[in-house]
C-alpha cells in the first residue's frame, strides 16, 4: 500500500505539470496580445475622420478591401511575406501599423501569424491586428465600413 501513494502523487504531479505545459503552449500560439487587437469600429472611425492621423493598413490576405489599405497578398506565401518585409523596412519603428486578412476565422487563418511575427521580429512598437474573427465580409463590409471602390 505504501508504494501506491507515492505513485499516485507522482501521477498527479505529472498530470498537473503536463497540463501547465499544454496551457502555456496553447496560450502562446498567437504572436499578438489582446491589447493589439483593433476593433473594426475604431479603425472605421479613424478612416472616416478627416484630418485624423491614418495608420499604415496592410492587407496580408487574398484581397485588399479596406479603404486605403496596401495590398501585400497572402503572407503564407514566402514571396509576399518578403514583400511585406520590404514595405516595413521603409517605415519608422513607431509607425502605427494595422494588418488584416479576413479570409477566414482567426484560428484557421494562414496569413495573420507569419505577418504579425514579422512585425514583432522587426521590433515595431505600434502594430495592431484588425479584429476580424470571422471574416472581412461579416466583420467589416456588412457593417458598412469604408471599402475600396
Amino acid at each position: 500500500m505504501r508504494t501506491k501513494i507515492p505513485v499516485i502523487i507522482l501521477f498527479v504531479i505529472t498530470a498537473i505539470l503536463s497540463a501547465c505545459g499544454q496551457a502555456s503552449t496553447t496560450s502562446g500560439k498567437d504572436p499578438w496580445t489582446e491589447k493589439q487587437l483593433l476593433d473594426p469600429a475604431e479603425l472605421a472611425k479613424t478612416l472616416n475622420t478627416p484630418g485624423s492621423p491614418q495608420p499604415y493598413i496592410f492587407c496580408i490576405g487574398p484581397q485588399a478591401v479596406i479603404k486605403g489599405s496596401i495590398d501585400i497578398g497572402s503572407t503564407v506565401e514566402k514571396a509576399n511575406l518578403a514583400e511585406f518585409g520590404k514595405q516595413l523596412d521603409k517605415l519608422p519603428k513607431d509607425a502605427d501599423i494595422v494588418i488584416y486578412c479576413g479570409c477566414c476565422p482567426f484560428e484557421r487563418c494562414p496569413n495573420i501569424r507569419p505577418a504579425f511575427e514579422l512585425l514583432n521580429k522587426k521590433q515595431f512598437k505600434n502594430q495592431k491586428l484588425l479584429n476580424l474573427p470571422r471574416n472581412v465580409k461579416v466583420d467589416w463590409i456588412d457593417h458598412g465600413y469604408p471599402v475600396e471602390e
